[in-house]
């Protein structure tokens, strides 16, 4: 497909994400009352909860505390968990505490490493700290420029690692998540993964002009769509005390607000959104995932008036983040 061609059928197609009610047409869905709802995840054949335990929260606790936390998800309904080496000794944490459910979860992790020795070698490490001998789904972490693309993408680059890890069974599906636009389209111009996982957030969206591009294009490969961001506020304000130490953004923890913006996301053809690093808001995102309904036209329009007077953490064509 010519860039032309593709550029201008993603913007029909991010037109359409971006009305209001939605379609979730393509996302097959099971709930149960109480219960956080399960979503397909693309073409994997596999349904996760849309809410995402985003194992950064398990950073600098103890082993009781992880235990005990994820029992809680596990209860709820979580089936998905998300972590990554850079976590601080979240993989430490969670292996452990994962380990009396593996056999019922989706557990998916991530490199930052771009060459293929490197990226081979971490994930090495990762499954002895997961106490595993495979992770579900295997994700190049945080890409984020040109360069970087080149270089996964090179002869001795990190996606050799990948294939291999796959053919070994040491991986099941292959992923990355992105934090700028081009990365991601670049990627998935590239390549025919399986997952990306990407910000979804109300006023990115609105007020910055950052996702609609990236999510038409993802559904167009017919990937599974997971989601970072769905509960942050914005970037922290000057002299603000930051009470969230693994959040780089301020997020969420107004019950209504941060079920609006949980259900702008997850209205989206969207299968899940990772919580943020901070206890409060996973436990607010259990609490808050059964109370699920798609938006409405009117409060997608009340979201985006909210989000022309938010703080962005990123934008397009310019990141406010890298």
């Amino acid at each position: 497909m010519k860039r032309r061609t593709f550029l201008k059928g993603a913007a029909s197609t991010a037109a359409t994400l971006t009305c209001f009610p939605t379609t979730l047409a393509g996302i097959e869905r099971e709930t149960a009352s109480g219960r956080v709802e399960r979503r397909s995840l693309g073409q994997t054949g596999e349904k996760v909860s849309m809410i995402g335990f985003g194992s950064f929260v398990l950073n600098g606790t103890s082993p009781e505390a992880a235990s005990r936390l994820v029992g809680e998800a596990v209860e709820a309904g979580v089936n998905y968990f998300d972590v990554a080496p850079t976590y601080g000794n979240a993989e430490e944490l969670l292996g452990p505490a994962l380990e009396p459910h593996r056999k019922n979860v989706f557990l998916a992790c991530k490199t930052t490493q771009r060459r293929q020795t490197e990226a081979a070698a971490e994930l090495d490490r990762s499954l002895t700290h997961l106490h595993t001998d495979h992770v579900d789904l295997y994700q190049l972490h945080a890409v984020t420029t040109a360069q970087e693309v080149e270089a996964i993408f090179g002869a001795e680059g990190a996606l050799h690692a990948f294939e291999a890890a796959k053919k070994a069974g040491k991986v099941r599906f292959l992923g990355f998540s992105a934090h700028s636009v081009e990365a991601a389209l670049a990627l998935m111009d590239r390549f025919d993964f399986d997952t990306i996982l990407f910000p979804v957030n109300y006023a990115t969206w609105n007020a910055g002009n950052f996702g609609p591009q990236v999510l038409a294009r993802a559904q167009e490969k017919k990937m599974g769509i997971l989601a970072l961001k769905a509960m942050a506020k914005g970037p922290w304000p000057k002299e603000a005390r930051r009470f969230a130490s693994n959040c780089w953004y301020e997020p969420l923890l107004d019950p209504a607000e941060a079920l609006l913006a949980l259900r702008f996301t997850l209205s989206h053809p969207v299968t899940a959104a990772v919580t943020p690093a901070h206890e409060p808001c996973l436990r607010l995102a259990l609490k808050l995932a059964p109370q699920f309904t798609p938006l409405t036209s009117a409060e997608a329009e009340m979201l985006k008036e909210k989000a022309m007077k938010a703080g962005l953490i990123f934008k397009y064509p310019r990141e406010a983040r890298a």
